[in-house]
């Protein structure tokens, strides 16, 4: 009987988290062409896990690149109830990148591939567009630390060496479009 009520209690409860969910996209990222997708989860009145990604495939001609996927999951607590109005959070983020070659980065003799990881604290607010639709601005400040070999960004250049940087800054600013299951 034990196990059987508790079957039933995990089965409403999973029923009434899984009404509550959103999936989005950040606008800032699509324009930049590195299309996004987030999806985002109740945990409970107040709380949701959200997370997100991006991605961007460029090659163009000379070796010239603009290649990284990243992948950021955030715990948002929301100062009057899920999903709609004010929100704080803190997130972690991951991203591999081959980049290089491009004037307007300043790297137009070098290319650099590696990693970059981090962490910050975003505060954010989403506006409902409807019954299911929303729009949500968010912006946050953290830390980055990146690393990476660096190379002449002809094809096969040479290797110049390894590097690191750390960079304490912003580290996330959108603007999503999403749709609210309920």
């Amino acid at each position: 009987m034990k196990k059987q009520l508790f079957i039933l209690l995990l089965l409403v409860s999973g029923n009434v988290l899984a009404q509550r969910a959103a999936v989005k996209t950040n606008l800032l990222h699509d324009v930049a062409t590195a299309p996004s997708l987030a999806a985002e989860w109740a945990l409970a009145s107040r709380w949701t896990l959200d997370v997100s990604g991006s991605a961007c495939p460029w090659s163009f001609e000379n070796n010239r690149k603009w290649k990284f996927w990243m992948a950021q999951g955030e715990a948002r607590y929301w100062l009057c109830q899920s999903f709609y109005g004010h929100f704080l959070g803190v997130h972690l983020l991951y991203a591999d990148f081959n980049v290089g070659g491009m004037k307007f980065l300043g790297m137009s003799d070098r290319r650099y591939q590696g990693a970059l990881y981090g962490a910050g604290v975003a505060y954010g607010y989403r506006w409902p567009l409807g019954k299911n639709w929303s729009v949500e601005a968010t912006a946050a400040l953290g830390y980055l630390r990146s690393d990476y070999d660096r190379y002449v960004w002809k094809k096969c250049g040479r290797h110049l060496g390894r590097g690191h940087k750390n960079y304490f800054g912003p580290t996330k600013v959108g603007v999503s479009f999403g749709f609210t299951i309920r």
